[in-house]
């Protein structure tokens, strides 16, 4: 194993982990139209409480995203978790409300009222995928920051500070970007149909089933245009290049040029939209279809890992720095020692086993389907 290899490994489990947590951002986009996939209060509370399965998955992985890129990648984690902590605060808030909310919507004593805290799980269903999808969108379009690795070995420096943002707005300055907030934006849509679709497969209640088929084509007529926009945009537009003495460049067409060089990536990419398009299409078409939210979720997985994969792969700067572009980080220059990556990389083999565990606890949890009967127990949201 070559350092060279270690650090490709590494940055697509960090990858794999970005596109499991997209996936699971279908609880974010369920909430996000429980009012009116649900409609009635048992109906919105047959949505809570399948969301509530589940959304332990999504703020674990989301948890494991940034520890994982904390190991393998530390500059990165100092640069983007410590500088846009503004932007990063803001997501890490909005999930904290989502876990409280579920807790205390229909607890004995809630002063607020239920609706208050199913205002704080639309919120979360709506902002954590906004801003989730920005910040992916800034692997693409760059971020202001600066990086001085000097500070580390100069004795004059006051602070030994590396990174910093190169203002105040310490990261919200990425939604200035149209582009940013276009992919933000696919993302809520995404998120809102793997919603519905996990809703229709896993709520007994044909009001909701029925009713899911028609918000379902209201989520994925904007998530398709905002989706082909983003991705025409990005294969046309200049990309970080990494040059052979190690220096940032500005290349035309980078990232289709990394779709092209590396085509199996490409592959893996129309895999996942044509799963995707699969799962939407079939779920509208037939009326007592209720799988798509499986093909849609495979598709969505693929997509994802296929473009983060090609944001850091084939000599690219995965986070560019718009305030100086020799700046931008690359998986070879913010990535963590040989040592720590190898030691990683074993630790890594058990990840099949977790995997496992997760799919076998999954069933267990699904083995019944959620009805109206069950939202009467002691157990439920």
């Amino acid at each position: 194993m070559t350092y060279e290899f270690l650090q490709h490994y590494w940055w697509f489990i960090v990858s794999l982990l970005g596109a499991i947590l997209v996936f699971l951002l279908f609880v974010q986009g369920a909430n996000s139209v429980a009012r009116t996939l649900g409609y009635t209060e048992d109906g919105r509370r047959l949505v809570y409480n399948s969301t509530g399965r589940k959304w332990e998955f999504t703020f674990t992985t989301l948890v494991t995203f940034g520890g994982a890129f904390f190991a393998s990648f530390p500059l990165f984690y100092s640069t983007s978790f410590g500088g846009a902590y503004w932007l990063w605060m803001l997501i890490l808030f909005t999930f904290v409300l989502q876990a409280v909310s579920y807790e205390f919507q229909n607890k004995i004593g809630n002063f607020l009222g239920p609706k208050t805290f199913q205002f704080f799980l639309t919120l979360n269903g709506i902002v954590g995928p906004l801003l989730l999808g920005g910040a992916v969108a800034t692997f693409f379009e760059g971020s202001n920051f600066l990086i001085a690795k000097d500070n580390l070995i100069d004795a004059g420096a006051v602070t030994p500070i590396i990174s910093r943002w190169a203002n105040c707005s310490h990261g919200l300055d990425a939604l200035l970007n149209p582009w940013v907030l276009v992919l933000g934006f696919a993302v809520v849509f995404l998120a809102r149909v793997l919603g519905i679709l996990y809703v229709m497969n896993n709520v007994n209640d044909e009001e909701i089933r029925s009713r899911g088929s028609v918000r379902l084509i209201g989520a994925s007529v904007p998530f398709v245009i905002l989706f082909v926009a983003y991705l025409v945009h990005l294969l046309l537009k200049d990309g970080f290049a990494v040059a052979a003495d190690g220096t940032i460049v500005m290349e035309p067409y980078k990232y289709l040029t990394n779709f092209i060089t590396m085509w199996y990536l490409l592959i893996v990419l129309l895999i996942g939209v044509v799963l995707v398009l699969w799962g939407i299409g079939k779920t509208i078409m037939s009326k007592d279809y209720n799988c798509g939210i499986w093909f849609a979720g495979i598709g969505t997985v693929l997509t994802v890992l296929a473009l983060l994969l090609c944001a850091g792969w084939n000599n690219t700067a995965y986070y560019p720095s718009t305030a100086d572009l020799q700046s931008s980080l690359t998986i070879s220059n913010s990535c963590s020692s040989e040592f720590t990556l190898t030691t990683m990389f074993w630790v890594s083999l058990l990840v099949p086993f977790v995997l496992a565990y997760i799919i076998y606890a999954w069933r267990a949890i699904d083995s019944k389907k959620l009805d109206k009967e069950e939202i009467k127990t002691d157990h439920a949201y």
